[in-house]
């Protein structure tokens, strides 16, 4: 069940400037601010770059374990021409408090509820990418009213299994301090191997992977623990009801980790959908294709055509088979 979100709890902070890492042109114009929340004790906090004349909800977007609210930055310029953009470190991730791994992806939907309550924003199109998909696709299950459109990115029905053995063992170097080994593990996960398919800025994308990880501090090595436990120990995919609003899943063309017949499985699963491909990327479109997947989601959200886009494949309309077999989506 949901958690209870009936008695909101009150802001930490009023908003506040953003930190200097975050300049940009929004924030010289002072259309750039944060807010610190607390949801059930847990601080969190968010990124509000304001829009410069919204057409259409504001754009929520939950990004993957790795990613903080900052990750999406060079995305807003874009974005931004036509939609307030909210970025968020949950509770567990990026700059927020340490989240145990019993509070799972239920109570990370609920908390991004009350982030909506919060700000008073009654509805949003939300994008989640990948493990944010996961939290998009249940916040959309259980506060369908919240949602106008959904796009999700780099997602799958369950967690494949040699992944899963994979966070086992690096739970386990994490706590003997074996960054290095992890991060060439992870880099070779997220990354198509060679031989795939020409993806672009393959091999700086891969670098930055790598370099994320060797650089955390233990703090952040304690979260990335933590995710994966929780990842292991919460369902990743609930067959529940989803809104019957606009809803589109992305993949990248040479994406190994959610692989394309993935994003398909989980478009039958939604009412409303349509799959499509990016062109030359794997796991991490969002970041081989800036500009491009920036306009794809300024293209959905203000429901311009998707067809003949050069940087993607035609629109595919999925047709509903229901969820999958419910026993295989926990590991």
């Amino acid at each position: 069940m949901p958690a209870d979100t009936s008695s909101l709890p009150p802001l930490v902070h009023d908003v506040q400037p953003l930190p200097g890492q975050a300049t940009s042109r929004l924030a010289a114009e002072g259309h750039l601010v944060e807010r610190d929340l607390v949801f059930d004790g847990f601080r969190y906090i968010c990124r509000i770059a304001e829009g410069r004349d919204p057409v259409s909800e504001p754009v929520l977007v939950l990004g993957g374990s790795s990613q903080d609210r900052f990750s999406w930055v060079r995305h807003e310029s874009t974005l931004t021409r036509t939609n307030t953009v909210i970025t968020v470190d949950l509770p567990g991730y990026g700059d927020a408090d340490f989240l145990p791994a019993m509070y799972g992806i239920d109570f990370l939907a609920a908390t991004v509820r009350h982030l909506l309550h919060a700000l008073d924003v009654p509805r949003v199109n939300l994008v989640g990418a990948c493990y944010g998909g996961a939290i998009s696709l249940r916040f959309a299950q259980h506060y369908p009213g919240h949602v106008a459109r959904m796009m999700l990115v780099g997602v799958a029905a369950r967690i494949p299994a040699d992944y899963s053995a994979a966070m086992e063992r690096w739970a386990a170097m994490i706590e003997r301090g074996q960054t290095e080994t992890i991060a060439r593990e992870l880099a070779d996960r997220f990354m198509s191997p060679p031989g795939t398919g020409r993806v672009r800025k393959h091999a700086a994308v891969a670098r930055l992977v790598h370099q994320q990880m060797v650089s955390q501090n233990p703090e952040q090595l304690r979260k990335s623990a933590e995710h994966n436990t929780r990842m292991m120990r919460h369902e990743w995919y609930r067959p529940e009801p989803t809104p019957d609003v606009p809803s589109l899943v992305v993949t990248g063309e040479f994406d190994t980790l959610t692989t394309p017949a993935m994003g398909r499985e989980v478009a039958a699963c939604l009412s409303a959908a349509r799959f499509m491909t990016i062109n030359e990327t794997d796991h991490l479109a969002p970041v081989e294709r800036i500009a491009d997947f920036a306009d794809l989601i300024t293209r959905f959200c203000g429901d311009r055509p998707l067809d003949a886009l050069p940087y993607a494949s035609e629109p595919e309309v999925v047709a509903v088979t229901g969820p999958p077999d419910p026993s295989t989506s926990r590991h």
